[in-house]
């Protein structure tokens, strides 16, 4: 048991003694860093990375900006309303008859048996609605066709047609808009993300490794620079402690910045990308051109009448 005491009694020294000197390193690259930032240290006395390192280095930035930024703009698709900015009042407006309807159902409810006035039995609320533009157009020309179709007969009713085949053109292109934000966030937004996140994250924590390292060592050159005779021995171990961890930490680092750059993940969610809108696009070039070319029949067929109407 004493043993055992002794023991768990110099590990304890020697974890205390183990952090004493993580502190110490910590507060040393500290000074370093801000010795070299107020420009305190001479250009030959701060180590140099090898040329690899810092090529690989812009490398690894320019292919964090390029996710970061094209991220910024395609992250519109995780929200099916980027192209419909009037949903916000649409959206305002269904919540407001969610609210009188759940109010008149639970009065209706709890007044049911009593001798007061019961509210009359609420009709549902308007059921959710996608908010694109695209379903926006399709909503519109349908409920334009029964407005138009509703009036006197006559060139009403090519309207009223030529409204209704707008309108199914558009479902079409509102069910594709859909599948392509679908496939566009499974396929290129998850892993884009995913990516920068991981991979290039683990680089870029690698590199900070690397620079807390140097510093370190820079840090241990000042001290040996200026340690008195009975310190030199042990300030000269520190320097070579510090600079074979600047070399096992640099290699690390190359060797994950090489791994990112070569990943030949990112060039596959910008094709999964392109293919998603190429799809969108093909399936409501079709479906347009569809409808076009019956509703260009409807017109030519009314300015036909309009014209020969004019001429008696």
């Amino acid at each position: 048991m004493e043993g055992w005491s002794k023991l768990q009694s110099s590990l304890n020294s020697i974890n205390f003694a183990q952090a004493g000197t993580k502190i110490s390193k910590g507060f040393n690259s500290s000074v370093q860093a801000t010795r070299e930032r107020l420009g305190q240290v001479a250009a030959d006395e701060i180590t140099e990375l090898p040329q690899e390192y810092k090529d690989l280095e812009a490398r690894v930035d320019a292919l964090r900006a390029a996710h970061v930024s094209l991220l910024k703009i395609t992250k519109v698709y995780e929200s099916e309303q980027y192209d419909y900015p009037v949903q916000i009042q649409e959206s305002l407006s269904e919540l407001s008859s969610s609210i009188g309807y759940n109010i008149t159902s639970f009065a209706a409810s709890n007044l049911k048996g009593t001798n007061l006035p019961s509210p009359a039995a609420p009709s549902a609320p308007p059921a959710a609605q996608h908010k694109t533009l695209p379903h926006a157009l399709t909503r519109a020309a349908h409920t334009a066709s029964a407005t138009v179709a509703a009036g006197p007969a006559g060139e009403t009713e090519r309207l009223g047609r030529a409204l209704e085949l707008y309108a199914s053109g558009f479902d079409k292109v509102s069910a594709a808009r859909l599948e392509q934000d679908h496939a566009i966030q499974q396929n290129f937004l998850h892993p884009w993300q995913t990516t920068l996140n991981a991979s290039i994250a683990v680089a870029m924590k690698a590199r900070q490794a690397v620079r807390v390292s140097r510093l370190e060592l820079d840090a241990a050159k000042q001290s040996l620079k200026n340690a008195s005779p009975a310190k030199q021995e042990h300030a000269r171990l520190e320097v070579e402690n510090a600079e074979d961890d600047l070399v096992q930490k640099t290699e690390v680092a190359i060797t994950l910045m090489k791994t990112v750059l070569e990943n030949p993940e990112p060039i596959k969610n910008l094709n999964e990308l392109i293919k998603a809108q190429l799809l969108y696009f093909s399936i409501a070039a079709e479906a347009l051109s569809t409808v076009q070319g019956e509703i260009e029949e409807l017109s030519v067929a009314a300015e036909g009448e309009y014209r020969k109407s004019r001429d008696h």
